[in-house]
């Protein structure tokens, strides 16, 4: 603990470990942050992170009276964190700690991206953590926390087990991991066509053959090796970061052991100070804080609240590239007699919101920069496919809730099954789905090949090709949507082998993909489909109704309001 806070934490330790519980529930409040996020990451974001955080927390609260030193209990409590990390380690089987395994779970690198806002490299640095494997991981949990400035190298070591210098051998080998893992972020957001055809049957899940095997492809390309700008050393961009906040909803429930408040009295005064605490505890539930309580049965509950609600969007500052042109209203003859109003019993009125713009429209001039992206308020999604939804089948689906976008990336490949294509339907919506905006550097049916003129993204001459059917909208490489409620998207693939790759995502990141462009080695800049209003565009195949056959969904996207 740095030396300025050190005396502020050195009294709060010593009056917890005294028995005051508002100096407890400081120590709590304080430090938990620190713990989730060593945690958190060291997991990236595994159903067993709440669990992990819980049993850290719980083993601290319970060992508070043992520890001599209050300057070591930052290193103290992170080395608890680690030991239960590696605990956890043990007990699982190895097919349990794939990430798969918690698909509903929050991936902590996208929690990194979307709760701190991080850009640029920074995004690629937190999303290439899933590319590590698990030990790894964890020390890099650590290292993150000091170049961060919430740990220094001794108390990495000394949470990691192992001494200054091996700490410094294996933070520097984790170091030079993590920037082959950037590499492959930075590959995956381009457009290199060889790495389309060597992705085709990866499921989207981050292992270690595909991280040897893509780490293959980058050294040997000279489109994905060419870094489009200068790449800054992860430190240098970690330097001063913040804490992850701890997500809306997470609770953090010390049971201590599950006694009931009489029993775990009755039994603490072997222990010394936890007697203290318990019988703080026995009494009927009593605020300590707005984020903390301690209620009767020995439990300490910590509730994160609910952030403020964001800003509602701005208008748009310049018309979409992807408008219609509206019709002019009728001319009104001054000598019509207007026709008398219907009633409530003769009419229903239907509101609809957004505009059927679906019909096959025309590439824009691949040096045509995109209109200025309206923002729209974001909370943030979750998925039920987690933070990289992968479907390949017929019938996989995923639901979206929440306010934020999402992306859509498509992945034709017709040189396993080419001809009609059947749409994805967006289904059982409830409130609001736009279409705000196209992007990856291409449409699908721009040409892919320097030797073949006839390949593009849907397929070639020889191979043939995916065919959406009649009236649908020629898909991008990445289509970017805005979702405010909730709605299942399902890949209905029953001709065209197709594969759909789904991203709960930020502002940010659609308005980083539309404005990269020829200059940077894309084939087109992005389409921006936003007006910021309820006339932006709705998806195509979308239904508020929860059809037996999802591909039955009609093309319209005119979208009846809820």
């Amino acid at each position: 603990m740095d030396e300025a806070a050190g005396g502020q934490w050195r009294s709060t330790i010593a009056a917890a470990q005294a028995g005051d519980r508002h100096a407890l529930d400081e120590l709590v409040e304080g430090w938990l942050p620190l713990v989730y996020n060593v945690v958190g990451r060291a997991l990236n974001g595994h159903a067993d992170v709440d669990d992990v955080v819980q049993e850290t927390m719980l083993r601290a609260v319970d060992n508070l009276g043992s520890l001599r030193d209050p300057d070591s209990f930052r290193s103290w409590l992170v080395a608890i964190a680690m030991r239960q990390i590696r605990d956890r380690a043990r007990r699982r089987q190895p097919v349990h700690l794939d990430e798969s395994a918690a698909q509903e779970a929050t991936d902590f690198a996208e929690l990194t991206v979307l709760r701190l806002q991080l850009e640029g490299q920074r995004r690629e640095v937190a999303e290439a953590v899933r590319w590590l494997d698990d030990e790894d991981r964890q020390l890099l949990s650590l290292w993150w926390l000091e170049v961060a400035g919430e740990l220094s190298r001794r108390e990495l070591a000394a949470a990691a087990g192992i001494s200054r210098q091996h700490a410094a051998v294996r933070v520097q080998r984790v170091k030079e991991r993590l920037e082959t893992a950037r590499g492959i972020v930075r590959a995956l957001d381009g457009a290199c066509p060889d790495l389309r055809e060597v992705t085709a049957r990866w499921n989207g899940r981050p292992d270690s053959v595909w991280r040897k095997r893509l780490a293959r492809h980058i050294r040997g390309c000279g489109y994905c090796g060419d870094t489009r700008e200068a790449v800054v050393p992860a430190e240098r961009l970690l330097v001063g970061i913040a804490l992850v906040p701890i997500p809306v909803g997470f609770t953090l429930s010390l049971a201590f052991g599950g006694k009931t408040a009489v029993a775990a009295t009755a039994t603490a005064t072997s222990v010394g100070w936890s007697a203290k605490v318990m019988a703080a505890i026995t009494q009927p539930a009593v605020a300590v804080t707005a984020g903390a309580t301690f209620v009767a049965g020995g439990a300490y509950v910590v509730t994160q609240t609910p952030d403020a609600p964001p800003p509602r969007a701005s208008a748009p500052t310049a018309a979409s590239t992807a408008r219609p042109p509206s019709s002019p209203p009728p001319p009104v003859s001054p000598s019509a007699t207007p026709a008398p109003s219907p009633t409530p019993s003769q009419t229903r009125k239907v509101e609809l919101y957004g505009t059927v713009v679906d019909a096959v429209d025309r590439a824009p001039d691949p040096n045509a920069e995109p209109a200025d992206l309206p923002r729209r308020p974001e909370s943030g999604i979750t998925s039920t496919g987690g933070a990289h939804a992968v479907m390949n089948h017929r019938g996989d689906s995923v639901t979206l809730t929440g306010q934020g976008y999402v992306l859509v990336r498509w992945q034709i490949a017709p040189q396993y099954r080419a001809g009609s294509l059947v749409m994805p339907a967006w289904t059982g919506l409830k409130g609001k789905l736009f279409h705000v905006a196209s992007g990856g550097g291409r449409r699908m049916d721009d040409r892919v090949s320097s030797t073949d003129a006839s390949a593009t993204g849907m397929g070639n001459a020889t191979t043939g090709y995916a065919v959406p059917p009649p009236g649908t909208q020629q898909m991008w490489q990445n289509e970017w949507f805005y979702v405010d409620g909730s709605v299942t998207l399902t890949q209905n693939e029953r001709g065209a082998d197709y594969n759909l790759s789904v991203f709960p995502s930020s502002w940010n990141a659609v308005n980083e993909d539309i404005n990269f462009g020829p200059p940077d080695g894309a084939t087109r800049y992005g389409l921006v489909r936003d007006t910021g209003k309820d006339d932006t565009p709705v998806p195509q195949y979308a239904t508020r109704a929860t059809p037996t056959d999802a591909a039955t969904v009609p093309q319209e996207s005119r979208v009846q309001r809820s």
